[in-house]
């Protein structure tokens, strides 16, 4: 159990209610814990009287941002996920991943791209492009297919099988290159795949040369919202770059309120 630095607290600047800054101290033992936690603990940790907190948590409680178990333990309410979504859906991801971005470029010295799905498509909405002449560039709001592309397969896996083949039958799975997957079944398994492993590449199968590593952001809901890749020449791409290109999704993912 994580315990609240009672003393800090004592020192921010109190609002003008009093008991806003007794029902914040509450909220921040809870969250500061990693399990439910009794009445007798929570005065403790606030340096309030049981009474006392006893009556705010009641007042937090009937708005669902308190939890009381059969245990007569306190824990922070359902209103909370309800709030951080709320909060999160008005953040910009582009400017969140933009500094994550340029770390990951200059980690791999190749372009990383932010992209998200739009129906059967990936559209490309953020870059970080490397300071050299031969490089992979995707210019900003250009678009394509599903299939071809590294995040892409792993947006299908998240539709999952009936998804998948939907999409095989709307697009006709049309072939860019000789590496193309062009089947519904070689599709589904690749998805599968990929999905298992957190991460998915793009081997030539969008344009010959060009090869790419993608994973998957979700937002607060867990919900993939977006993709991060990293595009490079084929001769140049790094297998030990995947593990890089997670670490910035995690990282990102975090950012915009996933904690899964």
């Amino acid at each position: 159990m994580k315990l609240v630095n009672v003393s800090a607290m004592t020192h921010k600047t109190r609002s003008a209610i009093q008991v806003l800054d007794r029902a914040v101290w509450l909220l921040e033992a809870m969250a500061a814990a990693d399990r439910p936690l009794s009445l007798k603990v929570l005065a403790a940790d606030s340096a309030l009287h049981p009474s006392t907190a006893y009556r705010i948590l009641s007042a937090l409680q009937c708005h669902d941002l308190v939890s009381r178990d059969e245990e007569a333990h306190y824990r922070l309410g359902p209103s909370w996920q309800r709030l951080g979504r709320q909060v999160h859906s008005q953040v910009d991801i582009r400017a969140v991943a933009k500094p994550i971005m340029n770390v990951l470029r200059d980690q791999t010295g190749e372009t990383v791209n932010l992209t998200a799905r739009e129906g059967d498509q990936v559209v490309y909405i953020e870059r970080a492009i490397p300071n050299r002449m031969m490089r992979v560039e995707q210019v900003i709001g250009s678009r394509a297919p599903l299939h071809v592309t590294a995040v892409g397969k792993l947006m299908l896996a998240e539709s999952g099988a009936e998804g998948c083949r939907a999409y095989a039958r709307r697009s006709g799975l049309p072939r860019y290159t000789s590496n193309t997957l062009t089947t519904q079944k070689g599709l589904w398994a690749e998805v599968q795949r990929c999905a298992a492993q957190g991460y998915a590449r793009d081997d030539e199968e969008a344009e010959l040369g060009v090869c790419c590593i993608g994973v998957l952001i979700r937002d607060a809901g867990g919900e993939a919202v977006a993709g991060l890749s990293v595009s490079a020449p084929r001769e140049r791409l790094r297998a030990e770059w995947a593990a890089l290109l997670q670490e910035a999704g995690r990282r990102l993912s975090q950012q915009i309120g996933y904690a899964g």
